[in-house]
């Protein structure tokens, strides 16, 4: 009884919780206290164990809430599991759901558009929360704003590039690729500032 009280808590916190790991504290809380899985002094010492172990703090915590309330490793990975489940399933559903769009409207120009549109549109959050982030304290020297404004370029690069040739647009991508403008931008600062 203990283990589906666990999974229906937190497949219930997975799937209603919005806003981040710190938003849904309060309902793991509600959920903790109502089935006396642990007391209040024993969740604040887990919500900071979670806060100082690497990963999302909700997450972190359904995972200490599962062990301390079954005192085995199969409540944590329960609690885990049930908290990832609903997005999970969610995301699932929405790739189906894109997945047979984009078959049955592969020739749609109407359809083609608004996916090009909507790239567009998610590139400008994007710089947006970027914007956010040009501080005096983050932007201490025109070095920094070359190397933002290229990896920028860079980013947006296959959006403004569509070459019929596979060689140029392999390079674009290749230029692209998140992991490499990560690798290359942190090259640059140790040699700018070290």
């Amino acid at each position: 009884m203990l283990y589906l009280q666990l999974f229906i808590s937190f497949f219930k916190i997975g799937l209603f919780g919005f806003g981040g790991g710190l938003a849904i504290l309060s309902l793991i809380q509600h959920e903790v206290l109502t089935y006396g899985w642990m007391t209040e002094k024993e969740f604040v010492d887990i919500v900071a164990i979670s806060q100082v172990t690497p990963g999302p703090i909700g997450i972190n915590c359904a995972t200490y809430v599962g062990y301390t309330a079954t005192q085995s490793v199969w409540g944590s990975v329960l609690a885990t599991g049930a908290m990832i489940l609903p997005g999970l399933l969610i995301m699932l559903a929405v790739c189906k759901v894109y997945q047979v769009l984009s078959t049955r409207f592969a020739d749609n120009v109407y359809f083609q558009n608004t996916l090009r549109y909507l790239r567009f549109a998610v590139l400008g959050l994007i710089a947006a929360a970027a914007l956010l982030l040009i501080t005096p304290a983050t932007f201490i020297d025109h070095y920094s704003t070359i190397l933002f404004a290229a990896v920028f370029v860079l980013t947006i690069l296959p959006q403004l590039v569509r070459s019929k040739q596979p060689a140029v647009q392999r390079t674009v991508n290749i230029l692209s690729y998140p992991i490499l403008l990560i690798v290359l931008a942190g090259v640059a600062g140790y040699i700018i500032y070290s």
